[in-house]
Formats: C-alpha cells, structure tokens, sequence
C-alpha cells in the first residue's frame, strides 16, 4: 500500500502546485486566458461547480457538499477494494493517482465552492471549450489503470 499512498500525495501535491502555479502567480484568476501553444495547448480559467463538462453547474450550493461526499465515498470504497487481497502494482499506483486527484478536487470544492480548472487543449480543427485540471488527468489515468491491469480472471477459458 505504499505505493498507492506516495502516488495519491504525488497526484494531490501536483495538482495542488499546478493550480497554485497557473491560476495564482501567472495571474490566470485575472487575465482569464493564456496562450501557450495555440490551439494544442491553452490556459483558460474555469469555475466548475458542477461535474463533467460543467453538468450541473447551476445547483444550489448543496449540490457542492453531495459532490464532496460521493468524493469522498468513492475514495473509500476504492482504497477498501484495494486493501483486499494482493493488487498488481500498476493497479495500487493508478488507485493512488485516483485518490490523490480526487482530493485536490475535494479540497477545491470545500475551499471555494467549485473546482479549479485552467487546462484547454484542441487539435485536429476540433476546437475543445472545455477547460481541466491536473487532478481531472490524474483521475482518470488512475481509473484508465484500474481498468487496465485488473488481474482477476476474465471468465474465458483457454481452447
């Protein structure tokens, strides 16, 4: 379980910095936009009260602690299913990116009321209006992992 620990104060701590970075000291909170390698890459400021793709972001405030508790329920409920029985390594890192930047999120919606966003990236002539985080990254590499290096068998039998 080391592994996963180090890798969800990893995750908590870069995301945490990142924000710091970006939306304060690059005064992102005020300038609002930033070009960094248009259109691969842009810092745009965000306010997300809501989940996904600003879905329910319009909620009563409410809704705010409700995200905070399934947050945190979830972070539970995969730190018991990781606590039971031998897990790959891949699986306790990506538990641990899971966990680490579900908290920096946590930690955002309970400070401020919404979760900081700042990341845009398009490509292609597709032009993204959506904005993220280094947690929302972290999130998802971590589930990306669960999913991936899940050992137990498949229910398919060898011909």
């Amino acid at each position: 379980m080391r592994a996963l620990g180090w890798a969800a104060i990893f995750a908590f701590l870069i995301d945490q910095a990142s924000k710091y970075l970006v939306v304060v000291w690059m005064d992102l909170a005020h300038r609002r936009a930033i070009d960094v390698m248009p259109p691969y890459l842009n810092l745009r400021y965000g306010e997300n009260r809501g989940i996904n793709f600003g879905i329910l972001d319009g909620a009563p405030d409410m809704m705010r602690w409700i995200l905070v508790a399934l947050s945190l329920v979830i972070i539970l409920a995969v730190l018991v299913w990781m606590v039971r029985g031998h897990k790959p390594l891949a699986m306790r890192l990506g538990a641990g990116l899971l966990i680490g930047g579900a908290l920096g999120n946590v930690l955002d919606r309970v400070l401020y009321g919404y979760v900081l966003d700042f990341l845009n990236m398009s490509c292609c002539g597709i032009n993204n209006p959506f904005v993220f985080n280094l947690a929302d990254a972290f999130i998802f590499l971590g589930a990306a992992a669960l999913v991936i290096f899940d050992a137990r068998p498949t229910g398919k039998k060898a011909p």
